[in-house]
């Protein structure tokens, strides 16, 4: 189990730094995922602050509702969060996951509510 984690925060690494290469001057949407709760926050690194988060720990709770359907949920949330902050262009960071299922899910979510990346 140690090892899965240290395997995907190397990939999350470098995920960062290739975004980090190019100086891109936008916020990062960067995106958590645990067994049960999926988390996302739009992070501004220029300065190290979290500008707008979602979890679907905050969210109202739906019986029977799928970890994928909640991060659609959560990727709406965040994409709302952010617009009310004037926020409208980020750069996806996938976190060392692969994107497919909850990642996309989220990053769908979060396209839906109107968030470009």
């Amino acid at each position: 189990m140690k090892d899965k984690r240290k395997y995907r925060q190397t990939r999350a690494r470098r995920t960062r730094m290739q975004l980090r290469r190019g100086q891109d001057p936008h916020l990062r949407l960067s995106v958590f995922r645990s067994g049960r709760h999926v988390y996302a926050q739009v992070i501004d690194d220029i300065n190290g602050k979290t500008l707008a988060q979602a979890s679907d720990l905050k969210l109202k709770k739906e019986k029977g509702a799928t970890l994928r359907a909640r991060a659609a949920k959560v990727g709406e949330a965040i994409g709302k969060a952010a617009l009310e902050k004037e926020i409208k262009t980020v750069v996806f960071d996938r976190g060392g996951y692969r994107y497919h299922g909850i990642v996309q899910a989220l990053a769908d979510g979060a396209r839906k509510s109107g968030l470009r990346f």
